[in-house]
């Protein structure tokens, strides 16, 4: 017995898509919303608190680890680290690691790193041009409650 295969809605084009995609079409481009869609691991590792700051840190050009740990606030090296190689496997960040004593290592942005940081900066540059009125908003909010 076979199951019909359930129908989305691309929020894009408002138009209905089978959700039972070939792997082809999927590569093609991803779909967010989407439980199973790979899109959304990468979203998580592209906005998640350390991964927003880490691409904006890496804004500024190559970064040695340490650098990065003293620029951004409050991470760990363990989330640094697990941060960066996120990051790295899905293409935005490039590390290169010189053959020397002590070990050289300097992060950088990929050119779709460059891209994305760029969309995250956007956004964190809105919430703090807004903060005022977000800070306000929420302030309200716990009054009433």
């Amino acid at each position: 017995m076979t199951t019909a295969p359930s129908r989305t809605l691309n929020r894009k084009t408002g138009s209905k898509t089978t959700a039972a995609k070939s792997l082809k079409e999927a590569m093609l481009r991803g779909d967010v919303m989407a439980d199973k869609c790979p899109s959304r691991a990468i979203l998580n590792h592209v906005t998640s608190r350390w991964g927003v700051l880490l691409l904006i840190a890496l804004r500024g050009g190559t970064h040695r680890f340490s650098e990065l740990r003293r620029k951004v606030g409050g991470i760990s090296e363990k989330m640094l680290a697990q941060t960066l190689q996120a990051l790295e496997s899905d293409g935005f960040v490039e590390r290169i690691s010189y053959p020397v004593v002590p070990p050289h290592v300097e992060y950088l942005l990929t050119p779709m790193g460059e891209q994305i940081s760029e969309k995250v900066e956007t956004l964190a540059d809105w919430i703090e041009s807004n903060l005022a009125h977000i800070l306000k908003a929420q302030e309200q909010k716990s009054e009433k409650r």
